[in-house]
């Protein structure tokens, strides 16, 4: 068993469930943060609604009185206190027409009343304008408050999002490195050991072969009393058969040991390969979290889009609204209301 593949194997698994952890936890972070986003966008919403509905009750308390109201004489409660007596002058509404005493336009403060409607018309126009000026600048600055939160709240946003991205690149790169050094440092060394284990073979071949074990050296087992007698243990004569048996051995040696080269060759390719796999497979993952990032992006943009669209509309009709209580319609019953 190859102990080392195996524990680089192991090593590897190890850095890939980590980065695989990490990139869990930074969705996890973004989706927690988008979630705040929407609730403060709401929490907004809300907050505009309720500021709206409050203005618009102070204006009805304010400048909607029911005394402001055309038929109001006609169920005002103060009316018999509010009465004129009976006659006190030319102008005595118990001057009937079937007495002949009052006639149409024949009153003697006609010149003074008819001077005091149009200056009382006058200042209640003037007023009216005063109030839509103020109501209109009041709207204004609301509208331009509003839109200043919102800009300053996208720009936050956008800021984070920035960042966010910026790390995400870094400890992208750092594991792109990091990866990078260890598939340089393993193939180093795997060339290192496969030199080194083919120096070893070659220098045992060597030494085997130019060895008296092999070489068969005659001159080993001569003995010190003469080259006639031999050492025994050391002697080994053999014929042809086993010559030629301890050759054939060697050669199966020699090819066993290609094959076992041939086999760590493809290893070696093997784990290229899907190491290769594993970095294009990371590379696919990092673009389609890009396009995910790019997605969410443009849909906040299009939420953002469709709520200053509906705060436009709702400005829009309030004013409308604002300007259809105000015009002519009140003008001339305040008109009627001052003739009666």
């Amino acid at each position: 068993v190859d102990k080392d593949a195996l524990d680089t194997q192991v090593k590897d698994r190890k850095i890939q469930e980590a980065a695989e952890k990490a990139r869990n936890e930074e969705l996890a972070n973004e989706m927690k943060q988008n979630d705040k986003i929407m609730c403060m966008l709401e929490e907004r919403q809300k907050n505009d609604i309720r500021n709206i509905n409050k203005a618009i009750n102070e204006f009805q308390k304010n400048f909607q009185k029911p005394e402001t109201r055309r038929e109001f004489d006609l169920s005002d409660p103060q009316a018999l206190k509010k009465d004129k007596p009976a006659r006190l002058s030319d102008n005595d509404p118990r001057c009937t027409v079937s007495g002949l005493q009052k006639f149409m336009g024949e009153d003697l403060n006609y010149d003074q009343r008819m001077k005091f409607q149009k200056e009382q018309l006058r200042e209640w126009s003037l007023q009216q304008q005063r109030e839509w000026k103020n109501a209109l600048a009041d709207q204004k600055f609301a509208d331009d408050l509003y839109d200043k939160n919102r800009i300053e709240l996208d720009q936050k946003t956008m800021e984070q999002q920035r960042k966010e991205e910026e790390n995400r690149r870094a400890v992208c790169a750092a594991t792109k490195d990091f990866n990078r050094t260890q598939a340089a440092e393993l193939a180093d060394r795997k060339k290192m050991e496969k030199h080194q284990k083919m120096k070893d073979d070659m220098d045992e071949i060597s030494s085997l072969l130019q060895g008296d074990l092999l070489s068969e050296n005659p001159e080993q087992a001569v003995s010190s009393f003469g080259r006639h007698r031999v050492i025994t243990d050391r002697w080994k004569g053999m014929n042809q058969d086993q010559l030629m048996a301890i050759r054939y051995s060697q050669q199966q040696q020699v090819l066993e040991k290609l094959r076992l080269k041939e086999e760590e060759r493809r290893r070696d390719a093997e784990w290229d390969r899907q190491s290769i796999q594993v970095a294009r497979a990371q590379l696919v993952l990092e673009r389609h979290q890009q396009r995910q990032n790019q997605e969410r992006r443009r849909a906040l943009d299009n939420i953002n889009a469709k709520l200053s669209q509906e705060q436009k509309s709702k400005n829009i009709y309030l004013k409308e609204e604002a300007y259809s209580n105000f015009p002519t319609s009140q003008y001339y019953a305040q008109f009627n209301t001052t003739s009666r």
